[in-house]
């Protein structure tokens, strides 16, 4: 839920730094210490918007049963696991963010008894569930809140971050300049308790106080609650944010390069979250709830349990922090500095993805290019190349050495549809930011099965909750499966490879580092036959060859395995020729 700036990735400020490339000797050292093998290494795990996936019922809306019918297809697809976002009662200010309750699920999408069926339905598939668990805030009609509101003195309290604030010149204000993510003030006046609480995201959002043992207590009952009913892990959301400075001073603001303080898309004047993200705290709950997932028994699922973060930071080092000091925190914490770089740059991409490689102690990273809360993956595209740049994506994302977590519709080329009216917005960030902050309905429009009405979505006549994109005519699952060029039998074919071939379960190191038009690597596992990869980042056509001897491989002989529809094969690894954003992924024989 902590959404990126709109055209901003984490690794934005990456391009001013140096680009460097470890030798073949030094990638080879670093590759050597990778952990062993977890279910959810080299895994494809397929994000769902549950209002946007399948609606079963004719509301508009998906739900957990639509989810369930759609299980074969994922399968085939060759996804390892499934990432619902909340499915927990809410009110639904921020579509399921906002909890009411951590033990039902809300009645748009089902029962816990449809959740127990997609539960047992999706494993004999061998598909894990992994359930959204949102531990920074709670809704305000959570009996929680509800209680902790009612007085200062009532048991629940201390559950949530309250405050009296500060008087200035005879007038109650906030007590800091701390700003919501979703605009204005983090801070709430409560007129019955007459004091302030903090939010980081809405008002309808307040955030529970991680330094009282009881709410830590409550909320690792909640993550073994869900692992007694089946669930195959869990995405932590916002968990960086969970603590806050107790000294409760300012933030600073962020300057641009004249010293002026930005102002953001709610017209608040920007600071730099260092008293409100990223706490040293973090870790030790980190480890805690590792700890409460390790010993709590799964019968329902069967294997160890994963722990997802939603982790957006500022280097490859607060991102090794994570997996913490013995590797008993985080198992995937995302790294969304390879994803969300935001700009075709294959010498950023290079260091990037190298980073990844050798400086996680040898820790599976998890790479993710797109998710509900930010623009898809068509925020690449030149505008030409549609096609050929999602193609390129797909094959970064598959081919590394990495965890792959991909969105609905990814895989048949779904593209971002904001609104292009304020009163069509359904999001209150869009509604609130409008125009500068369109919110992110955009990336949510429902999946598109086939050119039928509604897309397949729902039942013909019936109003989706968001409307189905123009281009459900051509790009949707049913007609992509007949086409054998399509983006969905592009998709097919590489999560095909990685699981099949060797090669993508070994060691990943970079080739031709001083090419800075084409991203190629090579993927190695002992004893077997080694791939090289090849991804052209330009418009024009490229040649590239290659000499392995530095990794003792001689040959010049190569078997293609996948290329991009129109491509040669190459006589020798000697002379690689690439098409526009081309994609080349050849067998050393």
């Amino acid at each position: 839920m902590k959404f990126m700036p709109r055209g901003i990735g984490v690794s934005a400020l990456a391009v001013l730094f140096v680009v460097t490339s470890l030798s073949a000797s030094a990638q080879t050292k670093a590759s050597h210490t990778h952990k062993a093998r977890a279910w959810w290494d080299n895994a494809v795990i397929y994000e769902i918007y549950p209002r946007s996936f399948q609606d079963s019922n004719g509301d508009g809306v998906g739900d957990l049963n639509g989810i369930m019918s759609r299980l074969d297809y994922l399968r085939v697809l060759g996804v390892d696991a499934i990432w619902l976002t909340p499915i927990y009662p809410s009110p639904q200010v921020d579509f399921g963010y906002d909890i009411s309750d951590y033990r039902a699920i809300d009645p748009q999408y089902g029962t816990l008894a449809d959740f127990d069926r997609l539960q047992q339905q999706a494993k004999q598939r061998k598909i894990g569930v992994i359930m959204d668990l949102v531990l920074n805030h709670t809704s305000d009609k959570h009996r929680w809140f509800i209680e902790s509101a009612s007085s200062r003195t009532n048991p629940k309290a201390n559950w949530y971050v309250w405050n009296d604030g500060k008087m200035v010149n005879g007038k109650r204000e906030p007590p800091n300049n701390w700003i919501s993510l979703f605009g204005g003030s983090a801070w709430q006046w409560d007129p019955a308790r007459k004091q302030y609480y903090y939010h980081e995201f809405y008002v309808q959002q307040p955030d529970l106080n991680w330094r009282n043992p009881q709410v830590r207590k409550a909320m690792y009952d909640v993550e073994r609650y869900w692992i007694h009913r089946g669930a195959a892990g869990f995405r932590l959301d916002a968990i960086t944010s969970l603590f806050e400075d107790p000294s409760l001073a300012n933030e600073p603001y962020v300057r641009d390069e004249n010293g002026k303080i930005e102002i953001n898309a709610y017209g608040d004047k920007e600071v730099d979250r260092s008293k409100t993200d990223n706490l040293p705290e973090v870790n030790g709950v980190l480890k805690q709830l590792r700890q409460a997932a390790d010993s709590t028994s799964d019968p329902k699922w069967g294997q160890k349990v994963v722990l997802i973060g939603e982790t957006y930071v500022g280097s490859i080092a607060d991102l090794r922090k994570l997996y913490g000091p013995h590797n008993d925190e985080l198992n995937l914490p995302m790294d969304t500095q390879v994803g969300f770089i935001n700009k075709l740059d294959a010498a950023v991409f290079r260091k990037k993805i190298t980073e990844a490689e050798t400086d996680l102690n040898g820790n599976e990273p998890l790479f993710v290019f797109d998710n509900h809360d930010n623009p898809r993956w068509d925020r690449y595209s030149d505008g030409t190349h549609m096609k050929e740049i999602g193609r390129m994506l797909a094959a970064i994302l598959f081919a590394s050495r990495d965890t792959a977590m991909m969105y609905y519709g990814d895989e048949i080329g779904m593209q971002t549809t904001p609104p292009t009216r304020k009163q069509d917005v359904r999001d209150p960030i869009g509604i609130r930011g409008w125009p500068k902050e369109k919110g992110r309905d955009g990336e949510r429009t429902p999946m598109q099965w086939n050119s039928g009405p509604n897309a397949g979505f729902s039942k013909p006549g019936v109003k989706t909750w968001l409307p189905i994109p123009n281009n459900f005519i051509t790009v949707n699952v049913k007609d992509e499966v007949r086409d054998p060029d399509s983006m969905l039998n592009w998709y097919k074919q590489m999560i095909a490879l990685r699981k099949s071939n060797p090669a993508f379960r070994g060691r990943e190191m970079m080739l031709n580092t001083n090419n800075n038009q084409v991203l190629s690597w090579l993927r190695q596992a002992k004893g077997e036959p080694a791939v090289v990869v090849a991804c052209n980042f330009t418009a024009q056509p490229q040649t590239i060859g290659f000499n392995l001897s530095a990794y003792g491989l001689h040959s010049t002989r190569v078997k293609t395995l996948l290329k991009s529809p129109g491509t040669d094969d190459p006589a020798s690894l000697k002379q690689v020729k690439l098409q526009a954003f081309g994609v080349y992924i050849g067998q050393v024989e």
